[in-house]
């Protein structure tokens, strides 16, 4: 949660201190030992293209090419090497997130790249395993993000990469990305067993002068009652029956599943990909009873239609490679009737004015007649996936969520609303803020997971830099002198 501190040179927004660990790496650590000769990649330009001032004489040399440098070694830690190039090529892949790249120093990016190599390297060396299929499908969807970013050109993008096909692109991006994935895993087990007592977190928030004191946010518990327009057995069994008919085509006259699934299926997001989907049994992923009916097939199998909460389902099983699963799918969402549409809108209506009238409660009306399963039986609360708890901190908030209770007053129910997720799939809800906690100052009592949470990031940025270090030390590493005019913060030059 961001804190208001007056006082900046106080290490409290320490949950911003950690994300700048975890998440960039620690972008202004960074390291070196010797100055090397500056190793470069070589491109050999015809002579007929360079400049006659340029031309070396006929009389000197019989060479018809002549090597220009195009890249140089910026450091080697332990077994990578940190080319020139691979820091514009950082600025590429944020500024393809979407990351504003025009307050990022160049130093402190080559600082996180020379921090993802030491981690990589240890992670080698503690032979931490890495999925390559699971980073072969990261790297699907990061294209398909870049992909954006040109309009849909992959000449653009290769362009811009300064690649010659489609396949190299993905060649150095896997590599990327695999040392990228050692990294993460190993900075996770360097702080896995990290942990903090309520002694420590006691005097973590005795140590912040109290004029430094931090300031928590509003915060808002909210609930909500959902009604779903219902589906008819008539139109389930049309889809039941028509899915048969997909698999029986597919297996008996040879139809093309990937091509049913371009055709047919409603899940939009997967049919770019065939439909397709990469399960792993150790990684929950999807509803149960997609991962129940994918993990029962053998490879070149055909599931039985199904029911989720999206809809009918039948599963192709393409590839099986240990714990992991190659699958493709087709979904197909029952129609929802005119009549159901509005029977539905008619109940939730007159459940809204029971509770309006103090007939019933909110939460015994969220576990009467909610069609919501994952929130009714808990009164209707919402669950903040962030935190995991109850409380949504205002300024945070989904903007859709937002939108919907911002002008409620505490006990106050909302208007019907009317909603559509992913799949098209038609809802109406009614919602209200069930507690309030306007923004104040950090009380212990109060706000201790707040403060347990922020002395445990304090205390795993401790175990992070003493690791790093460590390693610096026990690492070969070097710098070439160009770089080593950078500001480093830890021993990188090992002085």
């Amino acid at each position: 949660m961001p804190l208001k501190i007056n006082n900046s040179k106080f290490t409290i927004n320490l949950k911003y201190l950690f994300t700048l660990f975890t998440a960039f790496i620690a972008v202004n650590i960074i390291s070196a030992q010797e100055i090397i000769e500056e190793e470069v990649i070589d491109s050999i330009t015809p002579v007929e293209t360079i400049k006659s001032s340029e031309l070396v004489k006929a009389s000197d040399t019989t060479n018809t090419f002549i090597a220009k440098k195009v890249d140089g070694v910026a450091a080697v830690v332990g077994d990578y090497i940190i080319l020139d190039s691979d820091v514009d090529k950082a600025y590429l892949q944020l500024q393809a997130q979407g990351v504003n790249t025009s307050e990022i120093p160049r130093c402190q990016l080559f600082g996180k790249l020379l921090e993802d190599k030491l981690y990589a390297h240890h992670a080698i060396q503690d032979s931490i395993p890495v999925s390559d299929a699971e980073i072969r499908q990261n790297i699907d969807y990061q294209i398909q993000q870049f992909l954006q970013t040109t309009n849909g050109s992959m000449d653009k993008l290769l362009s811009i990469y300064n690649k010659e096909d489609e396949k190299s692109l993905r060649e150095e991006m896997f590599e990327i990305n695999k040392s990228n994935e050692l990294a993460r895993k190993m900075q996770a087990k360097i702080v896995e067993e990290v942990e903090v007592t309520p002694e420590e977190v006691r005097e973590f928030f005795n140590k912040i002068p109290k004029d430094d004191r931090p300031t928590f946010g509003t915060e808002l518990k909210v609930a909500q009652i959902v009604v779903e327009p219902k589906v008819t057995d008539q139109e389930k069994l049309r889809i039941v029956d028509q899915l048969k008919q997909f698999r029986a085509d597919v297996l008996e006259n040879g139809a093309s599943f990937r091509s049913k699934v371009v055709l047919y299926s409603d899940d939009k997001a997967s049919i770019s990909t065939g439909g397709k989907y990469t399960l792993n049994r150790k990684k929950p992923r999807m509803v149960k009873e997609f991962r129940q009916a994918a993990f029962s097939l053998q490879e070149g199998e055909i599931s039985d239609p199904f029911e989720t909460e999206f809809g009918f389902h039948i599963v192709y099983c393409e590839k099986i490679r240990g714990q992991e699963y190659d699958v493709s799918h087709i979904l197909l969402i029952p129609k929802v009737s005119t009549d159901a549409i509005k029977e539905a809108k008619e109940r939730i209506d007159k459940i809204r004015e029971r509770i309006v009238n103090g007939d019933i409660s909110f939460a015994d009306a969220a576990r009467e007649s909610s069609d919501e399963k994952e929130t009714k039986n808990d009164g209707g609360q919402l669950i903040n996936p962030e935190t995991q708890d109850y409380n949504f901190e205002l300024t945070r908030m989904d903007p859709e969520l937002y939108s919907q209770i911002q002008n409620l007053k505490d006990g106050e129910i909302s208007l019907v609303q009317t909603e559509k997720d992913r799949t098209d799939k038609l809802k109406f809800k009614i919602l209200t803020v069930t507690d309030r906690v306007n923004e104040h100052e950090a009380d212990y009592a109060r706000d201790y997971l707040k403060i347990k949470e922020q002395a445990l990031n304090e205390k795993k940025v401790k175990a992070i830099e003493t690791w790093q270090n460590e390693k610096i030390m026990d690492t070969y590493i070097k710098i070439s002198g160009s770089h080593r005019d950078c500001d480093f913060a830890s021993n990188w030059l090992k002085k």
